[in-house]
């Protein structure tokens, strides 16, 4: 997985999780404060050469996992400026396109891009193991962390699953064609399916076998105590969120 290799493998890899927690929560929080889109872009942009030049993330990679749900966005944003004409029990509908709508689809943008770009500052320099443990010492809910915890692991699993499955039906030329390909995939998310329910059983009654009835216990990985980082952090989300508040009361 290229986000899971990447946040592994970063500058900010030993940076207090808490530090660029925090700075994630004041980009989102300054994305809902601001109301003018080309603050936003300028917001994204900001985030995205953070990730890239200071955590040295490759910005080939960058895009590699930016530009899909850039895609859904703007797929998103033309049904949002198309609108649909005539009665709802008849056809044919008629469609137009709706130009009162752009200053409200690019502000829904702009803030969406906003918090795509926090988000991916945070997913590609900070495992998942230590967004976890963040969460505990934050006092969150256990069962939230349990539900993290498993889907976390049974993403392996199926990752493993799928990997010997494709591979053994390679070897039995399951993709030769593209018939061929329909059905090898069909079965592959049949067995998938019936994995999951199976592992799902057994994952139960072995924690039920080993008295499994309280919350789950992690190893904590423990993170030296760097006041600089947070000091870097709420320094620079002050200025986000000052600079978030001017925008939005220059502009009314």
């Amino acid at each position: 997985m290229l986000i899971e290799y990447w946040a592994y493998n970063n500058r900010w890899r030993w940076v207090h999780p808490a530090a660029k927690g925090l700075v994630t929560l004041s980009a989102f929080v300054s994305a809902f404060v601001a109301a003018t889109p080309w603050f936003l872009l300028a917001l994204t942009l900001a985030l995205a050469m953070l990730t890239i030049w200071g955590a040295g993330i490759p910005w080939r990679y960058y895009l590699r996992v930016f530009l899909p749900p850039l895609t859904f966005l703007v797929i998103s944003a033309a049904t949002l400026l198309i609108a649909v004409d005539g009665p709802a029990t008849s056809w044919p509908l008629s469609w137009r396109w709706e130009p009162a709508q752009f200053p409200l689809v690019a502000l829904i943008c702009g803030r969406s891009l906003a918090c795509l770009a926090a988000l991916l500052l945070l997913a590609l320099t900070t495992p998942m193991t230590d967004l976890i443990t963040l969460l505990r010492r934050l006092r969150t809910p256990a069962i939230l962390v349990e539900l993290m915890t498993l889907g976390y692991r049974t993403i392996f699993v199926l990752l493993a699953a799928v990997h010997d499955i494709t591979t053994a039906q390679k070897a039995r030329l399951g993709y030769a064609s593209l018939a061929a390909a329909r059905r090898s995939f069909g079965m592959m998310i049949a067995v998938l399916a019936i994995q999951v329910w199976q592992r799902a059983a057994a994952l139960s009654m072995a924690a039920a076998a080993r008295g499994g009835d309280g919350p789950l216990r992690f190893l904590d990985h423990d993170f030296s105590p760097r006041r600089h980082d947070l000091l870097i952090a709420a320094s620079f989300s002050s200025v986000l969120l000052f600079t978030a508040i001017l925008v939005r009361y220059a502009g009314s």
